[in-house]
């Protein structure tokens, strides 16, 4: 079948695609911004089309040829009355692919109740209802909290239980849930093509275990070997001072955390199990979530998170005035350029470009930078503790701590674009140039482009600590490649005598 994925970019549509591939499928994707795509593993098994599906002419031509439309795009996360937006691009999207001929939808959405729901699920709720009257058959999936690595629910229980001991919640820790391993979305999500073509309709999907919240989390300490959390329900927690507190102890930025709150704040657990007369349970049976939790904990001990929330929420801006190219016209701009010769090679330098941020650090004056990740914080930004999705690869799009992944040419050119909250933008652009006598040059540069008199002031107040951080960070990693280069010298060196010494005692035997 000839399918289409919208949404491939995010965290669900990322891990779909290579499935689909996988059960034999032929995949164009539908995306804004194809560069993100550039270095997924799947990048050349699909067809890319680049639009946005607020377009109709670009959606037309999405469309065109198509058997199988998956909708997985969403807006949690953006700025603006986005329950418009989704609805509005819903309609585009329902319209033309019925007038193209497309026999089949595919939509997840969310459990909820009848009666007053939350933005986020309401805006869900009216996505879905958007396509099943479009005229196109369409499956329109309702799941709960999605339990895998990198996924936005996940990270929430996960940097809550690691972090807090005893922990103050809202009252919504008591209320029911019913979680779901991403893995049973996935296999739901594939085999909605094989229902029968003229089922329209929504279905509830969940595990196999219904929990309260603070259960989940529990649960979760079980699994990551932690003592069980003490848990106070308090009543005066609303959403906004909820979404503030999460802020502050996970990685979640507040308006990425604010919808997933409201949201919890209804009991979230299937009404109905029709979708079991159309779709057998997957092989082995559905993933409890302690298995689930175990699942994803391993994934990210072995750095094999497919796609995270880091990389799929719509905090993200669109990119701005390359700060690579000369027009710069307009813009104020201020520059920290630092430059340093090193006898290592380009290669060893690349690999500690590379892998900075996260756990491995920013070489430089750590204290600086956690105090400047919680102010961040406190400013309902992403902080720090965002983390990476790969311990030592990165790809374009990748989230990096407050950075985003902008530009990426492997071994020889990174581009991070600032995503912590400043009156300006601000990007950091780290180069490497192999020399002639064996070594590299080392070219680092951040840029600034302030916006209005608070930003020229903001640049100027931190100027002390780029005296110290920036310098710091180019001796530090140039020192740490020449140490890969002389620990692999030596490696090599050890390797030969010993293979001498070898040779040695075979002759004398001899």
């Amino acid at each position: 079948m000839h399918v289409l994925v919208t949404g491939a970019t995010g965290y669900i549509g990322g891990r779909l695609v290579p499935r689909l591939l996988e059960a034999g499928h032929t995949v164009r994707v539908f995306a804004r911004t194809p560069r993100k795509l550039q270095d997924v593993p799947w990048r050349d098994q699909v067809e890319i089309a680049e639009g946005d599906l607020m377009d109709a002419r670009e959606v037309r031509a999405a469309v065109e040829g198509i058997d199988a439309v998956y909708y997985l795009a969403h807006a949690m996360g953006a700025d603006g009355d986005f329950e418009r937006a989704e609805t509005q691009a819903a309609g585009t999207m329902g319209h033309e692919a019925r007038v193209a001929g497309v026999r089949r939808f595919v939509y997840l959405g969310g459990l909820h109740p009848d009666g007053e729901l939350s933005k986020h699920l309401r805006s869900r709720k009216e996505v879905g209802d958007v396509l099943l009257r479009s005229g196109v058959p369409t499956i329109a999936y309702q799941a709960g909290v999605v339990i895998g690595s990198g996924s936005t629910s996940f990270e929430m229980i996960r940097h809550v239980t690691d972090v807090l001991p005893w922990m103050p919640a809202p009252r919504w820790v008591r209320n029911h849930i019913q979680p779901i391993a991403i893995r049973d979305v996935l296999y739901y999500l594939v085999k909605a093509l094989d229902v029968p073509a003229d089922v329209n309709r929504t279905f509830d999907i969940g595990g196999p275990d219904v929990l309260r919240y603070g259960q989940m989390l529990n649960g979760y300490a079980v699994e990551a070997k932690l003592p069980q959390r003490g848990i106070a329900a308090l009543p005066v927690l609303t959403p906004g001072l909820a979404a503030h507190w999460f802020n502050l102890v996970t990685p979640i930025p507040r308006k990425l955390a604010r919808p997933i709150i409201e949201s919890l704040q209804f009991e979230c657990v299937q009404r109905e199990h029709d979708i079991d007369r159309y779709v057998p349970h997957p092989e082995g049976g559905l993933t409890p979530y302690r298995r689930a939790v175990r699942l994803a904990l391993t994934r990210m001990r072995t750095g094999e998170v497919e796609t995270s929330w880091r990389n799929a929420t719509l905090a993200a801006t669109p990119a701005d005035p390359l700060p690579s190219d000369p027009e710069w016209a307009g813009h104020t701009v201020y520059v920290d350029d630092r430059r340093r010769h090193t006898e290592a090679s380009a290669a060893e330098v690349w690999r500690v470009v590379e892998s900075i941020g996260g756990d491995n650090g920013w070489y430089s004056f750590p204290l600086a930078w956690v105090a400047r990740g919680w102010m961040d914080k406190i400013a309902g930004g992403v902080g720090l503790s965002r983390g990476r999705r790969d311990p030592r690869r990165l790809e374009q799009g990748d989230a990096l701590d407050w950075w985003r992944v902008e530009r990426l040419d492997r071994g020889r050119y990174l581009r991070l674009r600032a995503e912590f909250k400043s009156p300006g933008r601000a990007w950091l652009e780290m180069t490497v140039t192999p020399t002639a006598d064996g070594g590299s040059d080392y070219h680092q540069r951040a840029i600034y482009f302030p916006q209005g008199l608070s930003g020229r002031l903001y640049w100027y107040s931190i100027l002390p600590f780029h005296g110290v951080i920036f310098p710091g960070m180019v001796e530090r990693i140039t020192a740490a490649a020449e140490r890969e280069s002389h620990n692999t010298d030596s490696t090599s060196r050890n390797r030969t005598h010993q293979n001498e010494g070898a040779d040695t005692s075979l002759e004398e035997a001899a």
